[in-house]
């Protein structure tokens, strides 16, 4: 049978890619799920695998510009898989026990002998640089292939950089390097000896029988793969991290396990604690200079441009916040317990809130298009929510809010947060969005002019809640409160449009029960 190899969907406003090269020859035999090209977007550079096993015909050539869906190549699943030399001249089936150091990996020795160098791949169409972000192995360490060996670091993501062959890895281009796409930073010499210890995949025409260790000369290390904070720590103090135990997702090692191990190093292994604070508390003059990571001067090449290229303005508000506390007081064990330990938060409301304000005043949902000729009006609301993480900003994107409740809300917040706390955000999860909301009030912020988030035209900032004291119906009582601030582009976006979204989101949070009646409840009773 003959099925067809289409160009996959790669994310809402991409509509064409081009193929950067073919993994794969035309008439090559492919596995199944078997990278065969990748494929190159405006943001990104995607793998393309094969959906069936079978032989490999290309119809588009590499660099070639096509549409999303257009047919790239065709297999044809009813060939077998060639037999190889060693297959057609094995004299017997029967099986020999060879004794062999345990597989722990799929994947065959790498066919290439020699130092292979490591060189920076494509991290997307628009980056021509990266940063060095950490080592994850030494210079000098023995590695597997597909280990990660380091993370690299673009004004967009961390990603992490796999070795594409074992041997002796020896590195030239050292942490915190910003180097050019393709630079070679390393390299791994494949014809090193394998040390004691490491397992390895032994080559034979020969079936062997895979003699393993006992169970018991096998100790497990007790935690997982370290976070990038928690590996400086780690090196910095000289700690294994077969003596930590990770309590992060999958076993990971987080910064505070870190933390904790340095706290249970015996004593006169070289850190000392309150040596350490001494040092902290004592006068210095020093100045320390840390070189900016591209993450960090993307964010100020946009702050600086929304400044400069929007007319931006702010107006204030404040909302009291009772009713929405107390109905989060008195559902949110409930709440937590029919969605699966999902905890019902503010954040969810104000989404919400802002979703149905949006779609009653589009034109705070509207953007100016790149030429400068057109105001585009989104049907739907696309509200980027702004993470702090320890490398920066980020904003991710929850796509469609107006046709998600609110346990749903605050499960893709929750997501967003710790996929972006851990780096590990796509390039899809922070693109688009067309209202952002960031909430200063985690931090304690009482009041500020958020900086709008281009090409968007609104984004609303949320503020810490403090109780004070305001006039309800001619008597003064003591209620949460907090102060709202709305800043938008004023070239598309009057005066009087954004007063009227601050004020319908004010109504929707201080009258919650809005958001499933689209009014007044008594309004719709009665048909007004």
């Amino acid at each position: 049978m003959i099925i067809e190899v289409k160009i996959p969907q790669v994310g809402e406003s991409v509509n064409e890619v081009s193929i950067g090269t073919w993994v794969k020859n035309d008439g090559d035999y492919v596995e199944m799920d078997e990278v065969i090209a990748e494929i190159e977007s405006e943001k990104a550079t995607l793998e393309l695998t094969a959906e069936k096993a079978g032989t490999l015909s290309i119809i588009t050539p590499a660099d070639e510009v096509i549409e999303i869906e257009h047919v790239v190549a065709k297999i044809d699943t009813s060939t077998s898989a060639p037999k190889s030399e060693s297959d057609a001249s094995s004299p017997s089936t029967e099986s020999t026990p060879v004794p062999t150091p345990t597989v722990n990996s799929t994947t065959s020795a790498p066919a290439k002998k020699g130092k292979i160098d490591i060189t920076l791949p494509a991290a997307g169409e628009s980056l021509t640089e990266v940063t060095i972000g950490a080592w994850l192995k030494a210079d000098g360490d023995y590695v597997m292939m597909d280990e990660p060996i380091a993370e690299i670091e673009s004004e967009k993501a961390t990603l992490e950089l796999t070795a594409e062959y074992q041997g002796l890895l020896s590195i030239t281009i050292p942490e915190g390097e910003t180097v050019p796409i393709e630079t070679v930073i390393g390299a791994i010499d494949t014809d090193a000896e394998v040390p004691a210890g490491i397992n390895n995949k032994t080559e034979t025409t020969e079936k062997i029988e895979v003699i393993s260790p006992k169970k018991e000369e096998i100790e497990a290390p007790k935690g997982g793969h370290p976070s990038p904070a928690a590996a400086k720590i780690m090196r910095e103090e000289n700690i294994n991290a077969s003596s930590v135990s990770g309590t992060g997702k999958d076993g990971r090692i987080t910064k505070a396990d870190a933390l904790e191990a340095i706290k249970n190093l015996p004593a006169g292994s070289g850190f000392d604690v309150n040596e350490m604070i001494a040092q902290t508390n004592s006068f210095s003059r020093q100045t320390d200079q840390k070189k900016m990571t591209p993450l960090r001067k993307t964010i100020a090449k946009r702050l600086v441009a929304a400044k400069n290229q929007t007319a931006m303005l702010t107006t204030f508000n404040e909302v009291d916040m009772k009713a929405v506390m107390d109905i989060r007081n008195q559902y949110k064990k409930k709440f937590e317990e029919s969605h699966n330990g999902t905890r019902l938060g503010f954040m969810s409301f104000f989404i919400k809130a802002c979703s149905i304000a949006l779609q009653e005043i589009p034109g705070v949902n509207a953007q100016i298009s790149t030429d400068g000729s057109h105001i585009l009006y989104s049907n739907f609301t696309d509200v980027s929510i702004a993470v702090s993480t320890p490398k920066g900003l980020v904003v991710p994107v929850i796509k469609n809010t107006e046709s998600l409740a609110l346990n749903e809300l605050e499960n893709e917040v929750r997501r967003l947060a710790l996929k972006g706390r851990d780096g590990k955000l796509t390039m899809e999860e922070m693109t688009g969005g067309t209202f952002t909301i960031t909430n200063g009030g985690t931090f304690g912020s009482l009041i500020s002019t958020p900086i709008i988030n281009q090409p968007q035209s609104a984004i609303l900032g949320m503020h810490a809640i403090k109780d004070r004291p305001v006039a309800i119906n001619g008597e003064v009582v003591i209620r949460p409160m907090m102060y709202l601030a709305l800043s938008y582009d004023h070239r598309i976006i009057d005066g009087k449009e954004s007063v009227t979204f601050l004020v319908r989101v004010k109504e929707l949070l201080e009258n919650p029960e809005q958001m499933l009646f689209g009014k007044d409840p008594v309004e719709a009773l009665l048909g007004l």
